[in-house]
């Protein structure tokens, strides 16, 4: 298991192989991962602990839903998203290997481009 710190938590990678990953992403209250989609990057989201906003879809044709303990949300390749944490909250996502799969279309600290959330 690795520790990754992030401006906005840290995720714990606790699974990696060549075709699969599961992490627990721990996102404080009031920070959000970049708004962002995969290219190949294929992921399945668990609500472990405290509530989020999954924003879907483009800034114009925007989609929040509220995910509290148990929910769960698949987020195909091409699926603009953005997990916005209401409270701590502890994610648990489970994808395809291709973690530097991240196209950032915004970003609320300043990291551009393609790189990892």
């Amino acid at each position: 298991m690795r520790r990754v710190d992030k401006p906005w938590g840290h995720e714990l990678i606790w699974a990696e192989t060549d075709r699969y990953v599961g992490k627990a992403l721990h996102i404080r209250a009031g920070q959000c991962l970049s708004r962002q989609y995969h290219r190949v990057k294929d992921e399945t989201l668990l609500i472990q602990n405290g509530q989020m906003d999954l924003e879907i879809g483009p800034v114009d044709n925007l989609e929040r839903r509220r995910m509290v303990p148990g929910d769960v949300f698949h987020v195909t390749p091409g699926t603009i998203h953005r997990m916005v944490a209401v409270t701590d909250v502890e994610v648990i996502e489970v994808s395809t290997p291709e973690l530097d799969d991240v196209v950032r279309l915004e970003d609320a600290y300043g990291r551009e481009g393609t790189s990892s959330p």
